[in-house]
C-alpha cells in the first residue's frame, strides 16, 4: 500500500518526501487555503517535490467542471483532478478520463458510489473513512467492500483511504486492501512511534555509554 499525506503545507511534505516513505499528496481547498497560498502556485510547488498530486475542483456542473479539470491538469503533470462523486462529477469525469486526465472521485462513502466513479474511468477512488465513523458507520468495511467488489469485477481503479484520524486506521486500511492511504502529517509521525521503540533506543544508548566509560578512564 502507498502512502500519500493530506496537506498542502510544504514543510510537512519537504519533510515527508525526506523520510523516503510517501509518494503522492492530497490537497483540497480547505488545505489550500490553511496554508494560505494560491492554489495554482502551491499545487504547482508541491508537484516539484513528490509524484501523484491531487487537486481538487471547486465548480459545480459538468461543464464547468470539464473546463476547470483541463486547467487543474495543465499546471503539472503529476495532477490528478478531483471531482466529487455527484452526477455532474462523474459526468466531468467521463469526459476528462477520456481524454487521458487522471481523475480521482472523492466524497466518497458507498461502494455504489465507487461503482459508479470506475465505470467513467477513473484513477483514483476515495472512500472517506473518518468521516463515516464520525456518523456511527463503519469506514473502513466501506473500504473493503469497495476493494473487493472492484477484485470480483476486475476494475483497475485504484482504492484511496482517505479521511484517515489516526494510525489504526493506516493499519485496517492496508489489512482491507486499499491500495492508497492518505493521511495528514501528524499521523504520519505517529505510524513511527511505540513507546518500546522509545525505550529500546534509550536502554541501547545507556549501554553504549557504559561501554565507552573504561575507555575514558584509560585516556
Amino acid at each position: 500500500m502507498r502512502l500519500f499525506v493530506d496537506t498542502a503545507d510544504l514543510e510537512e511534505i519537504t519533510k515527508a518526501v525526506g523520510w523516503g516513505v510517501i509518494s503522492g499528496v492530497t490537497t483540497n481547498p480547505t488545505l489550500i487555503a490553511r496554508a494560505g497560498q494560491d492554489h495554482e502556485t502551491q499545487v504547482k510547488r508541491i508537484c516539484e517535490l513528490v509524484g501523484d498530486v491531487s487537486a481538487e475542483t471547486v465548480t459545480e456542473k459538468r461543464d464547468d467542471l470539464v473546463v476547470e479539470g483541463r486547467r487543474l491538469a495543465s499546471w503539472h503533470k503529476n495532477v490528478i483532478v478531483k471531482v466529487t462523486s455527484t452526477p455532474e462529477g462523474i459526468a466531468a469525469a467521463k469526459v476528462l478520463a477520456g481524454e487521458g486526465i487522471r481523475i480521482n472521485v472523492t466524497l466518497c462513502f458507498t461502494v455504489n458510489q465507487a461503482l459508479l466513479a470506475a465505470a467513467v474511468g477513473a484513477y483514483f477512488i476515495s472512500p472517506f473513512v473518518g468521516r463515516l465513523d464520525d456518523i456511527g458507520e463503519d469506514g473502513i468495511a466501506v473500504v473493503r467492500g469497495i476493494v473487493d467488489a472492484y477484485r470480483q469485477q476486475n476494475i483497475k481503479t485504484k482504492v484511496l483511504s482517505a479521511s484517515l484520524r489516526h494510525p489504526m486506521h493506516v493499519t485496517q486500511s492496508a489489512l482491507a486492501g486499499a491500495d492508497i492511504a492518505t493521511m495528514p502529517f501528524k499521523v504520519l509521525e505517529q505510524m513511527y512511534k511505540h513507546p518500546l521503540t522509545d525505550q529500546g533506543i534509550e536502554r541501547f544508548m545507556a549501554d553504549y555509554r557504559r561501554t565507552q566509560e573504561p575507555q575514558a578512564l584509560k585516556r
